[in-house]
């Protein structure tokens, strides 16, 4: 019998304030939910704007307590009520001055199972991320869900394979790229997620936000996308708001990788020169 999972990605604008845009994500998640979604997940910083385009400490506002803040508990009521997992990235506060980019994953009956913290933080033009995040120290957890083992990748991490491979290696099926991102990136959207699925034989749903933020000349491209074990593109949005529904047979997995056997022939051994600074 197949394992098939329906899965779904919400790109959306971002709104102020956090009630507003958190009460838009649960109206597509229940959009989500009619289309026999069982796991869905949010943007990159769902709660909001793109904030990180200037440097405000006003914004440390928006960081909440995970699990234990308003927003994770309102997406726990919803999972439950909804029989669906949630992938819910936040501006989390551990503690003052302690502040990540994170994501919440719930399981289908409303239980959490944990977080992760994005590893690699920008820092450019657009991006000002190192102002508002400290580098995540989880490392790379993977989930064991109603619907499967995912793993969560968030935004810039997606240039990085190390910690790509290290899901796969602690056995995610499916992998969750959250994201907001504009401009050049554009030419690496469609290859980079699409790469990590062929090396890794995983699943991958990436997901960006559409609209502007705090700066009205840069957009935010949407396109987010599901794609299989070989890269192909299974479900893709364009730049508009959009509920994405793709259905995941994780059956392939394996056949995946009986057909590119890259965790046989990995060499761990020779890798050591990769992890010195």
């Amino acid at each position: 019998m197949s394992r098939i999972v329906r899965a779904a990605l919400i790109q959306t604008e971002g709104l102020t304030p956090v009630e507003k845009m958190v009460e838009r994500q649960i109206a597509l998640i229940h959009q989500a939910a009619e289309q026999g979604a069982q796991i869905t997940c949010l943007q990159e910083l769902a709660t909001g704007p793109y904030f990180c385009q200037e440097e405000d400490k006003r914004w440390y506002g928006l960081a909440e307590p995970v699990p234990d803040g308003p927003t994770v508990q309102r997406m726990q009521e919803v999972a439950a009520e909804t029989g669906m997992v949630l992938i819910v990235p936040v501006y989390e506060i551990e503690s003052p001055g302690f502040l990540y980019n994170c994501a919440a994953v719930i399981d289908s009956d409303g239980s959490y199972l944990g977080k992760y913290r994005k590893t690699h933080i920008p820092h450019s033009d657009n991006f000002l991320e190192k102002y508002y995040f400290r580098p995540g120290n989880l490392g790379y957890p993977t989930f064991d869900t109603s619907v499967g083992r995912i793993g969560v990748y968030i935004c810039y991490d997606r240039h990085f394979p190390e910690g790509a491979r290290a899901l796969g290696l602690n056995g995610a099926e499916i992998v969750f790229i959250p994201s907001a991102t504009a401009g050049h990136s554009r030419v690496l959207w469609d290859v980079e997620q699409r790469f990590h699925a062929i090396a890794n034989g995983y699943f991958v749903g990436t997901i960006n936000r559409v609209g502007t933020a705090l700066k009205p000349d840069v957009h935010f491209y949407g396109h987010s996308y599901f794609c299989n074990p070989s890269g192909e593109v299974l479900a893709q949005a364009d730049d508009q708001e959009a509920v994405i529904v793709a259905d995941l047979d994780l059956d392939q997995l394996s056949e995946a990788r009986a057909e590119w056997p890259f965790y046989r022939d990995r060499r761990p051994d020779m890798y050591e020169p990769l992890v010195k600074p």
